[in-house]
């Protein structure tokens, strides 16, 4: 009886949770909705949304049954877990959440925070999936936010400063500069005499010792300098090979698109207007239309480069660098996703790369073709500089996409 009368209590939670967000994300009166209690899933949805298409109202009947279905909710958590695989949401193509996705959360919300963590973790894409819906749909300050643990990040220890293997790159490439001189003048000293000389003088002159001395002198000096040479030259052209591949050149900013529209001559593109804090707002043009709807991308939160140089594409002034994940063929790209709490404006940091970014970036030295092809997603969607996360102030960027490409 009591087990009876929780799962009763559960199933109108998650009705009223259900009914406030589909109100909110439909511009709805909820004053018009009635008899809630009374109302099972599908009803209520009808109700609120009016629509009938199938793909809808497959999902609708997804959620009536996992409500319903008192021991067979880790079975039907495991099909969504496995849809939910290759995409964002579990109705469109873009990053925008539908109704469906509304339903569907507001249904395994009330089960999921009675699971323990080691079960959850059989369903990573699920986890992923209600981390990103619960903080861009608005369920009211009843529902219970999921806590979705997430990997705390330090810099491998492998890792060395650049300016290290300089000095020792250095050390050694003039260590071995002294050993080449020291054998040139060993080789000097151990050349055969004249064939006519047939005793060397038993004294020298003090004219011939000095003469001799001076000899030695600077042949020491003439070593001493080829050795410095060596280890000048060196880590010169070391740190101009690191620099042209070192993140920390570039500035990546969180930012916060305030408008998108297409772009009037290319429907390819897209422009947005993104907002970086203190009054810096900038115009970015993207490839995104293909993927995203200017719908999706408004008031949404992005990772891009601010000092690419500014030009214009297709006659549109472009001051950014969106940075997108993408799969390996290309079918799926979206933009990386700040975490919550990261501030407007705030710079993304990389753990042992602490440079100062270059106020524009070169387009002759094509440092952003030598950058791109370490930028990459891991396993758990986080976005990486050759394994070291993106991280702001609350925690690592990230994406939907897994083991994907970023740039």
């Amino acid at each position: 009886m009591a087990a009876a009368a929780a799962a009763a209590a559960d199933l109108t939670g998650t009705k009223r949770v259900m009914a406030y967000a589909l109100c909110k994300h439909l511009n709805v009166d909820p004053s018009t909705v009635s008899s809630i209690e009374e109302s099972d899933i599908a009803s209520l949805f009808s109700h609120i949304v009016k629509s009938s298409q199938d793909e809808v109202m497959k999902w609708v009947k997804f959620s009536s049954d996992f409500a319903g279905s008192d021991g067979k909710q880790q079975a039907l958590l495991d099909n969504l877990n496995q849809d939910l695989s290759q995409k964002s949401v579990v109705l469109g193509d873009g990053l925008k959440p539908s109704v469906a996705d509304i339903v569907v959360f507001a249904t395994v919300q009330a089960f999921v925070t009675r699971v323990s963590d080691s079960e959850l973790q059989k369903f990573p894409h699920v986890l992923r999936w209600m981390d990103y819906i619960q903080n861009i749909v608005d369920f009211g300050t009843t529902t219970q936010k999921i806590n979705v643990a997430k990997s705390v990040f330090a810099p491998p220890s492998h890792l060395k400063k650049a300016d290290k293997g300089d000095t020792e790159s250095s050390s050694k490439k003039a260590i071995s500069g002294q050993k080449i001189a020291d054998k040139s003048n060993g080789s000097a000293d151990s050349k055969k005499k004249p064939a006519g000389e047939t005793k060397a003088p038993e004294k020298e002159t003090t004219a011939a010792k000095d003469n001799k001395t001076s000899g030695e002198k600077k042949k020491d000096n003439s070593a001493g300098k080829t050795a410095e040479k060596t280890s000048e030259k060196a880590p010169e052209k070391t740190a101009d090979k690191d620099s042209e591949c070192n993140i920390s050149i570039l500035n990546i900013q969180v930012g916060l698109i305030r408008k998108a529209w297409k772009h009037p001559s290319a429907d390819s593109l897209l422009v947005e207007e993104i907002d970086l804090g203190d009054g810096n707002v900038r115009q970015v043009v993207s490839g995104l239309a293909k993927y995203c709807s200017p719908d999706d991308l408004t008031n949404r939160h992005v990772v891009l480069i601010t000092n690419v140089k500014p030009g214009k594409l297709r006659d549109v002034m472009s001051a950014g660098l969106v940075l997108c994940a993408s799969t390996e063929d290309h079918t799926a790209v979206e933009p990386l996703i700040p975490p919550e709490g990261a501030k407007i404006g705030e710079r993304i940091s990389f753990a042992g790369f602490d440079g100062k970014p270059e106020d524009v970036l070169n387009p002759k030295k094509k440092q952003l073709d030598k950058i791109t092809p370490h930028l990459r997603t891991d396993e758990n969607g986080i976005a990486t500089f050759k394994g070291i996360p993106f991280t702001t102030s609350a925690g690592p960027c990230r994406s939907s996409i897994r083991n994907g490409n970023v740039k």
